[in-house]
């Protein structure tokens, strides 16, 4: 608020405070609500009667305003939008939003429910009420690729056929901007405030002094300053008619194409370019200007002889900023009536500025480039030579409409002083259902050189974009890769009675063709309506790789490099567990010798009852997320005892072994003592695998645990809790795991269940979970419990 405070006050002064902008700041007190969705509502609310208590302060004035414009960044301008779902709102309080780096599609993060049902709410709310949205204009500003925390795609505002005062731009695109933004800076960039408050200013009526109630306006200047910039000051109703009166030296010029050059000019002159004879060779004409001002600049004449325009249309709103140039293009078809275009010469003094014109075909200017293959990986290119002499060609880039699509395009060109530029091409987004546009480069050239135009596929580019898309996906894809391990571990207890190693197991059980062939199988049948009949019947949530594959989001080999990469990472979070805790284990050897062994194998002591009532009552009247975590920490502590215990039999076994007992009674105390060991060993590697999926469960229910912890001293209990029952349940099962071994669970019945369920698990959590993060806890959870069972059955 900052930013936009100072630069309206420089604006302000500038036009000698006739009118001015008062700017108010709403304090959320910096909570996570992008990470924990619980208190959103209550922000919303709480902007509500901001907006009241606002406009209150100007009720007895004498231009008091009935409504308020407001600017949101990230999570503040979906915060504005859930304005209009609240029952007792009233549309008309807000005019304009504008938000900054705001992700309206989909939660970056979705940790919990709370989070994600605020978003369906907001969305549906803004589609099935459209019609009452017709008086809000709508500005979304994206922050481009440099913003890794909200991707551009989720910024973008749906345009509805019910609403048509909603804008989506890049940053990147936004004239005299130009420039991706990070997600916090793109609130201080300059030139962003700047547009920003010269639009503010532009929005003014001057008959109410406040912001134009018509929303055809407020939507033109939008357009006028984030999307199409003419470079010229804006004007609500611009001159369509002129007269350029005899004062100017004039000059017919016939050529089809034309070049001027102005240094120290101090008479003002005008180029007449008759259309009569270049209407039937030539589609279109093309005008580039280097000087950057704002005054008008080409006209096109209604009614002219040889010497002067009698009458004329102002040319130059048609006209388009660049960063170093301003251009002009316009179709002869769509202006029958004109005899000439005027291009209009300015005094200049001091100044040196070019002007070039041309007459051209568009299908001669127009290239098609098909892009490279996916799996060419850099080594083939695509490559076009523009042999033409002229000032513009678009470049149509054929099939390039997926996400997933990355190429590095290289523009040589071949002039007196020969120079190269390497652009990357990537989406911010799929191309949408039922548009057969294609994506443009157009190159604005000179006509004394020639371009050659290189395309190659770039595979850092394409694991960037894997990367930005589906980078939230990856603690679904570890966690799976972690729970088919635990599965086979335990299915090598039932086989061979040992528990195989963590890193082994992965190896040989975590593989992908045991899980995507089923996702891909449900996504493929989702498309028949028999099936998703029969899908809903059973009152079955929708798939979430099906709604990813709707908006072309969703690739199956994105899915397995994916996988891979939560394999990767399962394996070396596994080693890490078991390194820091063999560690642990001997350093708290070393310094506390312990002699006694630990000799109680109950499950559970009244102790233990005690323990676990005292969590589940820290859960319900503080933080689920604090009782997960405390509980955490015991198992991270009681883990080491298996591995104490370990290394003390180690020891106990090679001294007996070398004591002078007899030969029977040393064959006895060897074989009690390997068996102790083995045990020892089968139970240290079920329990760093159970820590190491509970280790996400941990790190899945922390942001709620932080958000608890910065608002501790205003309240002790969490309201709502997205894992207050969860944790409940999960303080009651570890309490009884971290105290079990494998000989408790080999003898159960109910093990073979329990090494089977995991792979279904994993299924489903891969099926469901991608977009509902939240719901991962909750099959491992299960798992757990099955666990459990097998313990005391």
């Amino acid at each position: 608020v900052r930013s936009l405070g100072s630069i309206a006050l420089r604006k302000a002064e500038d036009v000698d405070f006739k009118y001015h902008f008062n700017f108010f700041s709403v304090n959320f007190n910096e909570e996570l609500v992008a990470l924990y969705g619980g208190s959103l509502q209550r922000q919303t609310k709480f902007v509500h009667e901001c907006i009241k208590v606002i406009l209150k302060l100007y009720r007895d004035r004498e231009f008091a305003p009935t409504s308020v414009a407001i600017v949101g960044h990230s999570m503040g301008g979906l915060v504005a939008r859930a304005l209009l779902t609240l029952k007792n709102f009233k549309p008309e309080l807000i005019n304009l939003l504008i938000t900054q780096a705001t992700p309206h599609v989909a939660p970056v993060m979705p940790l919990d429910e709370y989070l994600t049902d605020f978003y369906t709410a907001v969305n549906n709310h803004w589609i099935l009420k459209a019609q009452d949205l017709r008086n809000l204009t709508t500005l979304s500003v994206a922050g481009g690729f440099r913003d890794y925390q909200v991707r551009s795609g989720l910024a973008f505002l749906p345009r509805l056929s019910q609403h048509d005062s909603a804008l989506s731009v890049v940053s990147s695109a936004v004239p005299r901007a130009w420039a991706s933004t990070d997600h916090l800076s793109i609130v201080w960039c300059k030139e962003l405030i700047l547009a920003t408050i010269r639009a503010f200013f532009d929005l003014i009526d001057e008959n109410t002094r406040q912001i134009t109630e018509d929303p055809k306006r407020r939507i033109a200047v939008l357009n006028h300053h984030f999307v199409r910039h003419p470079a010229k000051i804006y004007e609500e109703n611009p001159e369509v008619f002129t007269e350029l009166t005899g004062a100017f030296k004039g000059i017919t010029v016939k050529a089809s194409k034309w070049t001027y050059s102005s240094y120290n000019d101090s008479d003002g002159k005008y180029f007449a370019f008759p259309l009569a004879s270049h209407r039937k060779s030539y589609s279109h004409v093309y005008c580039e200007n280097s000087m950057l001002d704002t005054s008008s600049w080409i006209y096109g004449c209604m009614n002219s002889n040889s010497s002067v325009c009698l009458e004329a249309t102002d040319l130059s709103w048609k006209a388009e900023l660049l960063p170093t140039t301003k251009v002009v293009i316009l179709k002869l078809q769509d202006y029958p009536s004109l005899s000439h275009i005027v291009i209009h010469v300015l005094p200049t003094v001091g100044n040196k500025y070019t002007l070039d014109c041309e007459f051209f075909k568009e299908d001669s200017r127009t290239v098609q480039l098909p892009v490279t293959h996916l799996f060419s990986f850099g080594l083939s290119s695509s490559r076009i030579l523009l042999n033409s002499t002229g000032l513009l060609y678009n470049v149509q880039l054929q099939h390039f409409n997926r996400i997933y699509q990355a190429f590095k395009i290289y523009i040589e060109s071949h002039c007196q002083v020969p120079s190269s530029t390497e652009i990357s091409a990537k989406l911010h987004m799929a191309r949408p259902q039922n548009d057969n546009s294609v994506p443009e480069l157009n190159i604005y050239s000179s006509s004394d050189c020639q371009y050659e135009v290189i395309l190659k596929t770039s595979v850092v580019q394409i694991l960037g974009q894997i990367i930005r898309f589906h980078a939230g996906d990856l603690p679904v894809y570890v966690v799976s890769n972690i729970l088919l391990t635990y599965g086979g571990q335990l299915s090598t207890l039932i086989s061979t009675g040992q528990c195989s190693d963590f890193s082994l197991e992965l190896v040989r059980t975590a593989k992908p063709y045991k899980v995507e062939p089923f996702i891909s199988i449900i996504v493929f049948l989702q498309g028949f309506r028999w099936f998703r009949v029969i899908w809903e019947s059973l009152s079955l949530p929708e798939v979430d790789a099906a709604v990813l594959s709707s908006q072309d989001a969703w690739f199956p080999l994105v899915s397995l490099t994916l996988f891979l990469f939560g394999t990767g990472i399962a394996y070396w979070s596994g080693v890490f567990f078991s390194m820091s805790l063999r560690l642990f284990s001997s350093l708290w050897l070393t310094l506390i010798r312990t002699t006694v062994l630990r000799k109680d194998k109950k499950l559970m002591t009244p102790r233990r009852l005690c323990g676990v009532l005292s969590l589940a009552l820290v859960s319900w009247t503080t933080c689920g997320a604090f009782a997960v975590f405390i509980i955490y920490l015991q198992y991270l502590f009681k883990d080491s005892d298996p591995s104490k215990e370990t290394s003390r039999n180690s020891s106990i076994h090679t001294v007996k072994n070398q004591s002078s007992m007899d030969n029977t009674s040393k064959a006895t105390q060897s074989l009690s003592n390997s068996t102790t060991v083995a045990e020892a060993i089968n139970s240290l590697k079920m329990h760093v695998t159970v820590l190491n999926l509970f280790t996400w469960i941990v790190l899945l229910n922390s942001p709620s645990l932080i958000y608890w912890l910065k608002n501790l001293r205003y309240n002790v209990r969490l309201d709502p809790d997205p894992c207050r029952c969860t944790a409940i349940i999960l303080v009651c099962i570890l309490e009884i795991l971290m105290n079990s071994s494998t000989s408790e669970v080999k003898s159960s019945k109910l093990l073979k269940i329990a090494a089977k369920v995991p792979l279904p698990l994993s299924v489903a959590m891969l099926a469901f979970g991608r977009m509902h993060l939240y719901k991962v806890p909750h099959f491992v959870t299960f798992s757990f419990l099955l666990h459990v069972l097998c313990c005391i059955v």
